[in-house]
Formats: C-alpha cells, sequence, structure tokens
C-alpha cells in the first residue's frame, strides 16, 4: 500500500467517527474489505477507542466550571454534562479529535451566561464552536486568543455586548465569525485585517460605530461581508475593491456618507451590493456596470444625486435594481431596457424627468415598477402592456398625461395599479374590470370623467382598495357590489349623482367608505351600520336629507371611529338611538392600528376651523364626529357624553336648542369641539373645565349667558371663541365676572391684532399637524393652542422634528427590546 493509500484509507476512517452522520460502517461491510484494508482498519478501531477513552480530564473539568455559571442550572439539553460521563461520547453538542474537544456546538440551547469563565486556554484544540441564539450575556473576554486553531466562531443572536476585543485578530485560521444580531458598540477593531482566511464577517444588527477599517481589504479570501443595521459612519473605504471574491456586500442601515467608490467596480464576482438606508450623496460612480454579477443592487434612501448611469444597463444579471429616495435627477436612460432578467426596478422619489422609456416594454420578467413621486411627463406608453408579469405598477405623484391604457387589462398578474397625482384624463377603461388578481386601484387626483363601469362593482370580491378621489367621474354609482375583500371605497370629490347603493351592505370587510363631496340624493344609509368592520363613514358634502332613523338593531356601526355627514340637509333631531349604538366611540382603545394595504395609505378629507384637509394617514385613535352644517334641531343628547374615545366633535351651523349638557364635560380626550352658531342657551357647564385636552373650542354665535368657568383652561382661548354670546362674562371676553362688561380696549385691539397674525400659520399648521398622522394625529392637534398664541412656527417645526426624531428612536429601541424578550 502507498503512502497516498494509507493516508486515503485512514482519512476515510476517521470521517466515520468525526461525522458519523454522514457515515455508516458496520462489521459485514469491514469484512467484506480487502484484508490488508481490514486490518488497517481493525487497528485503527482500537486506537481511537483507545485515544477516546483517555479525554482530557482538564477539558472536562474546565468545561463544568463554565456550566456552574449559568443561570439556569437545570438545562435539559445540557443535563448530559456531568462528571461521571464521558465527555468525548455522552455530552450534548461535545465532539472529540485524538481525545480532545474538537467542535463545540451548543446553538439554541437556552444557554443563560456569560463567556468570562469559558475555557479559553483549556481547549487549545478547539476548531468550531457554535454558541449563537442563546442567552449570551457580558462582553467577549481577550483569552479568546487562545484558541489559535479555531476555523468556525458563531456568537450570533445574544446579547452580548461591550466591544470586540482587538485580540480576535489573533485567530489567523479563523474562516468564518459571525457576531450578529447582539449589543455591540464600538468600532470594528483593524485587528480583523489579520484574519486572512476569513471567507465570512457577520457583524450585524448591532451598535457598531466608527468607520469601516481600511485593513478589511486584507481579508482576499472574504466572500461575504454583513455590517448592516449598525451606527456606522464615515465613507465606504475604497480597499473594499481589493475584496475581488466577494460575493454579497451588506452595508445598509448605518450612517454612511460620502461618495460610493468607484473601486466596486472591481467586485465582478459579486451577485448582492446593498448599501440603502444611509447618507452617501453624490453620483453612482459608472465603474457599477463592470460588476457583471450582479443580481441584486439597492442604493434606495441615501442621498445620491446625479443621473442613473447607462453603464447598469450592462448588467444582464441584474434582478432587483433599487435606486427609489434619492436625488437622482435627468432622464431615465433607455438603456435599462436591457435588463431582461429584472424582476423589480424601484426608482421612485426622485427628481427623474422626461417620459417612460418605451424600452421598459423588453423587461418581460418585471413584476414591481415603481416610478412614483418623480416629475416625469408624457404619456405612459403602450409597450408597458408588454409586461405580463407586472404584478406592481406605481406611477402616481408625476405629471403623466393622456389616457390609461386600455391594454392594462391584458396584464392578468397586475395587483397593484396606483397612478394618482397625475393628469391623466378620459374614461375609465372597462378592461380593467378584466384584472381578477387587482387587489389596489388608486387613480385618485387625476382628470378622468364619465362614469364608472357598472362592471366594476363586481370587482369588489377580490379588490381591496378603490381610490378615485378628486376626479370629474359622473353618473352614478356601480349598484351591485358582490360579497368579498373590499376595505377601503373612496370616490371623494367626484361629481356622482343618484343613491348610494344598498349592496354596499355585502362589503363585510369595509373599513372605510367615503363618498362626501358628490351630488349623491339619498336619506342617511342606516343600512350601512351592518358592516361589521366599518370604520370610517364620510359622506359630507352631497344632498343627503330628511331625518336619521336607526333600523332598531343593537348592531349598527359598533366600530365607527370617524363619521362626516356634514354639509348636507339632515333634518329633525340629533338621532339619540344612533349614539346608543357606536361602542368603538365608547371605548378607549390604545392598541388599534390602521390596517395596511401594501405600499397604498387610506386618505380622508376632514374639515376643521372652515379648513378641508387631507388625512394622509387615517390613525383610527383618532375618532371623531361631524354633523356641522345640516338643519338639526333640538337639544344635544346627553348620551352624546359617553362617547369618551371622540377626539373631535363638530355640532355647528345647526339649529340646536336648550342648554350645553353637562355630560359633554366627560369627554376627557376631545381636543376640537365645536358648537358654534346654534340657538343654545344658558351656563357654559362647569363640567367643562375638566377638559384639559382641548386646543380647539368654539361655542360662538349662540345665546349663552353667565360666566365662563374661571380659573380653567377655558380662559386660554381666544375672545372669538365666544363671540356672539351677548350674556357670557368673564375672561377672556371681559375683565371680571363680578361687574358690567367693561372691555379693555387696549387688550382687545391686541387681541385682533394676534388673531389676524395667527390665521397667516393656521393653514400650515393644520396641514403639518395632520401630516403628522404617522406619528400620532393628536400629537399634532396638542400643540395647536402655542401655535396660536405663540405665533412662532420655526419653534414648532423644531418641536415636531425633535418629536418625531425621539418617536423613531423609540420604536427602533422597542423592537430591539421585543426581540430581546423574545429570546428569553
Amino acid at each position: 500500500m502507498t503512502i497516498r493509500q494509507f493516508n486515503k484509507e485512514k482519512l476515510l476512517f476517521l470521517r466515520m467517527f468525526y461525522e458519523p452522520s454522514t457515515f455508516s460502517l458496520n462489521y459485514k461491510t469491514i469484512n467484506m474489505l480487502p484484508n490488508n484494508i481490514s486490518s488497517l482498519l481493525q487497528f485503527f478501531t482500537l486506537l481511537y477507542l483507545f485515544t477516546v477513552t483517555l479525554a482530557s480530564t482538564d477539558e472536562t473539568t474546565s468545561l463544568l466550571k463554565w456550566k456552574s455559571t449559568f443561570k439556569n442550572q437545570n438545562n435539559a439539553l445540557l443535563s448530559s454534562w456531568r462528571s461521571s460521563s464521558n465527555a468525548c461520547w455522552d455530552w450534548y453538542g461535545v465532539i472529540c479529535f485524538n481525545g480532545r474537544v474538537n467542535r463545540l456546538n451548543i446553538t439554541n440551547s437556552s444557554v443563560i451566561g456569560t463567556l468570562y469563565d469559558f475555557p479559553f486556554s483549556s481547549l487549545p484544540f478547539l476548531e468550531y464552536v457554535d454558541l449563537s441564539m442563546n442567552n449570551l450575556f457580558g462582553t467577549i473576554p481577550p483569552e479568546i486568543d487562545t484558541l489559535t486553531n479555531l476555523v468556525y466562531l458563531d456568537l450570533s443572536i445574544n446579547q452580548i455586548s461591550g466591544t470586540i476585543p482587538p485580540q480576535i485578530g489573533s485567530l489567523a485560521k479563523l474562516e468564518i465569525l459571525h457576531i450578529f444580531d447582539n449589543l455591540l458598540n464600538g468600532s470594528i477593531p483593524k485587528e480583523i485585517g489579520y484574519l486572512r482566511s476569513l471567507t465570512e464577517l457577520a457583524l450585524n444588527i448591532n451598535f457598531l460605530n466608527g468607520s469601516i477599517p481600511a485593513s478589511l481589504g486584507n481579508l482576499n479570501d472574504l466572500s461575504y461581508l454583513y455590517l448592516y443595521e449598525n451606527n456606522l459612519s464615515g465613507s465606504i473605504p475604497a480597499e473594499i475593491g481589493k475584496l475581488v471574491n466577494l460575493i454579497e456586500v451588506h452595508l445598509d442601515r448605518n450612517q454612511l456618507t460620502g461618495h460610493i467608490p468607484p473601486e466596486i467596480g472591481n467586485l465582478t464576482n459579486a451577485k448582492v451590493f446593498y448599501a440603502f438606508f444611509n447618507e452617501l450623496y453624490g453620483p453612482i460612480p459608472t465603474k457599477i456596470g463592470k460588476m457583471k454579477s450582479l443580481q441584486n443592487v439597492s442604493l434606495h434612501t441615501n442621498n445620491l444625486s446625479g443621473v442613473i448611469p447607462k453603464t447598469i444597463g450592462d448588467l444582464t444579471e441584474l434582478k432587483l435594481l433599487h435606486l427609489n429616495l434619492n436625488q437622482l435627477s435627468g432622464l431615465i436612460p433607455s438603456e435599462l431596457g436591457n435588463l431582461k432578467n429584472l424582476n423589480d426596478l424601484e426608482l421612485s422619489n426622485n427628481q427623474l424627468t422626461g417620459s417612460i422609456p418605451s424600452s421598459f416594454g423588453n423587461l418581460r420578467n418585471l413584476q414591481v415598477l415603481s416610478l412614483s413621486d418623480n416629475n416625469l411627463n408624457e404619456e405612459i406608453p403602450s409597450s408597458i402592456c408588454n409586461l405580463t408579469t407586472l404584478t406592481f405598477l406605481y406611477l402616481a405623484k408625476n405629471n403623466l398625461k393622456g389616457k390609461i391604457l386600455q391594454c392594462l387589462g391584458n396584464i392578468s398578474a397586475l395587483e397593484y395599479v396606483i397612478m394618482s397625482h397625475n393628469n391623466l384624463s378620459g374614461e375609465l377603461p372597462s378592461s380593467i374590470c378584466n384584472l381578477t388578481s387587482l387587489k389596489i386601484l388608486d387613480l385618485g387626483r387625476n382628470n378622468l370623467k364619465g362614469a364608472i363601469p357598472q362592471c366594476f362593482g363586481n370587482m369588489s370580491g377580490h379588490l381591496q382598495v378603490v381610490d378615485m378621489q378628486h376626479n370629474s367621474l359622473s353618473g352614478t354609482l356601480p349598484m351591485t357590489f358582490r360579497t368579498g375583500t373590499l376595505g377601503s371605497f373612496n370616490l371623494h370629490g367626484n361629481k356622482l349623482k343618484g343613491k348610494i347603493p344598498q349592496t354596499l351592505a355585502n362589503c363585510k370587510e369595509l373599513l372605510v367608505l367615503d363618498l362626501g363631496a358628490n351630488d349623491l340624493n339619498d336619506v342617511f344609509p342606516m343600512w350601512l351600520g351592518t358592516l361589521p368592520k366599518l370604520r370610517v363613514l364620510s359622506l359630507r358634502s352631497n344632498k343627503l336629507h330628511g331625518p336619521i332613523r336607526t333600523l332598531g338593531s343593537e348592531n349598527m356601526f359598533l366600530q365607527l371611529r370617524m363619521l362626516d355627514i356634514s354639509s348636507n340637509a339632515f333634518t329633525e333631531n340629533l338621532p339619540t338611538s344612533l349614539f346608543q349604538h357606536l361602542k368603538a366611540m365608547r371605548t378607549i382603545d390604545p392598541l388599534i392600528e390602521a390596517p395596511r394595504y401594501g405600499h397604498y395609505q387610506d386618505t380622508v378629507a376632514v374639515v376643521t376651523k372652515g379648513l378641508e384637509l387631507e388625512v394622509v394617514k387615517i390613525l383610527f385613535l383618532y375618532t371623531t364626529i361631524d354633523l356641522s352644517n345640516n338643519k338639526f334641531e333640538g337639544h344635544i343628547p346627553s348620551i352624546m357624553g359617553d362617547l369618551i374615545a371622540l377626539c373631535m366633535m363638530n355640532l355647528s351651523h345647526n339649529g340646536l336648542q336648550g342648554h350645553i349638557p353637562p355630560s359633554l364635560g366627560s369627554l376627557s380626550s376631545v381636543e376640537s369641539l365645536d358648537l358654534s352658531n346654534n340657538h343654545l342657551v344658558g351656563e357654559i357647564p362647569a363640567q367643562f373645565a375638566s377638559l384639559t385636552s382641548l386646543e380647539v373650542f368654539n361655542l360662538s354665535y349662540n345665546h349663552l349667558e353667565g360666566c365662563i368657568p374661571q380659573g380653567t383652561q377655558l380662559q386660554t382661548f381666544m375672545s372669538n371663541s365666544y363671540k356672539g354670546n351677548d350674556g357670557l362674562r368673564g375672561l377672556p371676553i371681559s375683565k371680571s365676572c363680578g361687574y358690567a362688561q367693561i372691555l379693555d380696549t387696549n387688550d382687545t385691539v391686541s387681541r385682533l391684532d394676534d388673531e389676524e397674525r395667527n390665521s397667516e400659520f393656521l393653514s400650515d399648521f393644520w396641514k403639518g399637524a395632520l401630516m403628522g398622522y404617522g406619528s400620532g394625529l393628536c400629537i399634532g392637534l396638542s400643540i395647536l393652542y402655542f401655535m396660536i398664541s405663540t405665533a412662532k412656527p420655526m419653534w414648532l417645526a423644531r418641536i415636531i422634528v425633535e418629536l418625531e426624531h425621539k418617536m423613531m428612536m423609540g420604536r427602533r429601541k422597542k423592537q430591539r427590546r421585543q426581540r430581546n424578550q423574545k429570546k428569553k
């Protein structure tokens, strides 16, 4: 037998014991081998058994000492770790070679402890260590440098804190280093550049700061670099171009600045390059076109500027290209039409101009096309209809013109069509009804006209959102709606006539219905109350009329949180029986969240202080009732005081009579209360003194009398909140409540001047406050008074920015805590 044959047979034998899960050999098999090989195997069997039984006592003792420091001594998986058993044969996760511990794999073993007593110096033959997915805390000891034979080290998904010790650079044989998803801070030590054998480096999802060390350029064998979701700053080092064996680069979700180095063009083997959610600026280097193996490129959410390089069209393997949320300008290069393997193309939220290239029709594998929030003009090219695999089409907020393509109805895979905020004209093509996979249709804020095809009602079986608000659509609503998934139906601000179809009651998933600002002529659709999930109902500014009658059922409008029927011609008394059913308005539920429809977000128009504003995000915690500008009579029902979740109540411009019910003082969450322009009499209830959340308050033009409750928040409002009530006395309209109504002329003039100045800011403030729905509209409303009284919009803007920042940071910390709690 030659030396090579001997070594081969020796290796074959050792693998039986070193990797028993992948090898199986029995005595019958041994007997079938040639005599010389059989004898050799028998010899090595005896030798192996001899060496294994002499496992190092020092290693066993050291591992048991480490285990004794664990917080959970009753760990079932490690119950086999006993001094009475053989570590090499019996211990869970321990594998020996030649009687010495060679591999330690106790991943996901519920270990709660530290590495302080880990026997680094007692395990010199360790090559493989996997302690991932446990609850290890504390720091990484510098003694880790004694594991000089280590090839694989995985400490990921723990709670290890502190810095990465520079001594880790002594592990010259290390090929895999995973310490991701921990609580590490400090900088990445430059000594990692000494790990010349490293092929995988994963330090992602920590709190590492400082710059990416240029010494990483020494890791010639590195194939995978994961540094994402840290606090790294500085620029991407040019030395990254030396890592020619890189396959995946993940630098995203940091605070990196500077230019993308052109040296990335040397990464000709890279398939993934992610640097999104940073602060990179400057142009995208044209040498990116040399990265011929690229499949995924994501640079979104940076400050990149300049044009999109034509050389990207040379990346023929590309499947994903995300350049959205930057400051890119110029034309979209037609060369992007060469990317025939592309699945996902996102260029939205830039400053791109010109037309959509007709060459995009060549992207036959494209599933996502997002060009929203640019300055694109011209018509949508008909070649788009060649994209038969397209599922997402986002073209909103551009200057696109022309008609909606009839051939869109041929793209059967379409699920999202979002083209709002453009200059599209013409009629709705009935071919859209062929899109049986369509979930979201958003054509709002265009110049569309004509009737809504009746077949749209049949689409309610699979559609989740229909938004065609603020167009010039006419005719009647589709009369037949099917039971299905429709959750939001918004036709606000059109020219629709006729009645509200009763078949909408079939849409049991409906959450939002906005038919406001049309010419609908009907009575109040009480049958909508049977919709079990309806939260938002806006029918304002139509020609609805008559009294509001309930159906006698107790299960009416149980989930409704926003009701707006203002500016109609409703008559008779306020519907007391309706208010008895509004269960969701009677309970403050902080856990309610707005529904999500992918990239679409519901919008609803609201009116406050005489301004019509679009609520960009519906926060369902913001509960409102607006019955203003109707012909309601009679008293305000005292039961309305039970609607304690209300943030806004508007009963103004009606014919309401009688006293203000003291029960309204129970509306502890109300921030805007408007009872103006009615025929209310009597005094302001003393209970209103407890309305500490009030920021907008209007009782003007009634017949109220008596003293404004003193020493309360009610005195902080301007005098126009009370004007037109000749019998009211006290601040802020008079000096004293106990004397004649003596007005301080200078004070009055000063207030009038203040009101005039504040009116300049009112519109901008409300837009800002309501746009703040993403962080919570109630925050925006709660600072209304300070905006009006101080007239310092710059100060307010800073406050809003700081609030947004704090809430975003708090959200990230909360997510991190939740993840850590799940581990425990």
